[in-house]
């Protein structure tokens, strides 16, 4: 670790993560694609946050999770679909030309990967490892909050590190059958400090509990 890394982990800035979770417990629906990036039934995870008109509590957590952070940790499955090398294919995210982070992302990736700077402030950083992502995602962020952004392996990777301090989960009433779950490992101890429901999701913050 180089110097400058090892002062700003000792900064330890909030690490958060965000996400909505099915009533079964899953992130996505299974047989996700290009064509159907949130796996089948994974839409109507989302309908709190895209259907018209929007609740009042609802709009309240899209604006919560769209503030500002210093930085982000991502899987290379919620950056998109393309699997093992990159190959010549300019893949550069889900998000159009301007994403919604306007920080820099760093993506789990095995395989190396020139950085995408796109519009709106958003750089993705192509990164080997969970440990790794996280201290540079701490160097960029000087300070302020780094969040991990999905997807469900990433998430658990954060918590079964132990790094995870808060956890933002927006529970949908949709039931997806399969999928992966964030929170597939023992020994979790997560303590509910709010609750926000709406006619569409209930949004809990949780508070991680560390042994």
């Amino acid at each position: 670790m180089s110097p400058q890394a090892a002062a700003s982990l000792s900064c330890m800035p909030l690490i958060t993560a965000h996400f909505t979770l099915s009533l079964d417990g899953f992130m996505a629906g299974p047989d996700q694609t290009e064509d159907v990036p949130l796996g089948v039934g994974g839409e109507g995870l989302h309908r709190w946050m895209f259907e018209e008109p929007r609740h009042e509590v609802d709009d309240e957590v899209a604006a919560r999770i769209l503030a500002p952070r210093g930085a982000y940790v991502m899987g290379r499955n919620m950056f998109g679909p393309v699997r093992g090398e990159w190959g010549d294919r300019d893949w550069r995210g889900w998000w159009g030309d301007e994403p919604p982070y306007h920080a820099p992302v760093f993506v789990l990736s095995h395989y190396p990967h020139e950085p995408i700077e796109m519009e709106g402030g958003t750089t993705f950083h192509f990164v080997d490892g969970f440990d790794v992502s996280r201290e540079r995602a701490i160097e960029a962020a000087e300070g302020d909050t780094v969040t991990i952004a999905g997807g469900a392996s990433a998430v658990r990777q954060g918590l079964q590190a132990g790094v995870v301090d808060e956890v933002l989960v927006t529970h949908s009433p949709v039931s997806l059958g399969s999928g992966e779950s964030p929170f597939d490992l023992p020994g979790l101890d997560l303590a509910p400090v709010e609750v926000l429901p709406s006619p569409q999701a209930t949004h809990v913050v949780y508070r991680v509990n560390r042994t």
